[in-house]
């Protein structure tokens, strides 16, 4: 059974997701405590997003030594509280070790990854998932996490591009979006979900559920996906 997904966006005013120069302290703050009451079994991001948490630059090469490492899917932890879900294709994390804010990696992966990877992240106990041979159907990447980790809840957090797969797809439950207090106005910034032209399907169409307004004068709004227009 799919989990349920949750897409939770922050953004300003005007749909731009990247923070940078916008020097709101708070805006972290608010944007953690709003994703905590979800109460997920695990949080996803992309590659981008995940090597700013990582602090890596490489990983250790030669731990295959040249030998085929077999493509099956490799849990290092099954029990964990949280897991941090990393969406890296062509596995260029270069994890430390196997948490990432206090929650259990789990690498999502294309067959095409080097062997050394693969090696390097067992050495390390950072459990990895196959979804597909060179492009990701994150369909049954998530058959896989809710059948092999009981996953039940999961949160995608970008970015945008993440993001916007998981809609485009037709994964996500809810939609919830963090408005901050400031309009960006820089276009060559982000939406907070972007789809290529040519992988676009359609519009996803939501019902809204719930508006408020959360601390420092942010607004956080809350909708489900709908089939309707």
């Amino acid at each position: 059974m799919k989990p349920y997904v949750i897409s939770h966006m922050m953004s300003s005013v005007d749909g731009r997701s990247l923070t940078d120069g916008w020097h709101l302290k708070f805006a972290s703050d608010v944007y953690e405590s709003t994703a905590a009451s979800f109460k997920a079994d695990g949080w996803i991001c992309g590659r981008v997003t995940m090597q700013e948490i990582s602090h890596g630059t490489d990983y250790l090469k030669g731990l295959a030594k040249n030998l085929p490492v077999e493509r099956t899917d490799f849990f290092a932890k099954r029990d964990a509280s949280q897991y941090a879900i990393s969406i890296d294709p062509n596995g260029r994390v270069a994890w430390k070790n196997n948490t990432a804010l206090d929650s259990h990696i789990v690498e999502v992966l294309t067959r095409a990854v080097p062997d050394d990877y693969l090696a390097y992240l067992q050495s390390i106990d950072v459990s990895y998932v196959f979804g597909g041979d060179t492009d990701l159907d994150l369909a049954a990447v998530l058959d896989t996490l809710a059948r092999e980790l009981g996953v039940k809840r999961l949160i995608v957090e970008g970015g945008s591009h993440v993001s916007g797969a998981f809609v485009n797809a037709g994964l996500v439950d809810e939609v919830s979006v963090l408005i901050m207090p400031l309009v960006d106005g820089r276009s060559a910034h982000p939406s907070s979900y972007e789809i290529s032209m040519d992988a676009w399907k359609a519009p996803t169409y939501l019902q809204l559920t719930s508006v408020e307004r959360a601390d420092h004068d942010a607004v956080w709004m809350r909708y489900t996906r709908t089939s309707r227009p």
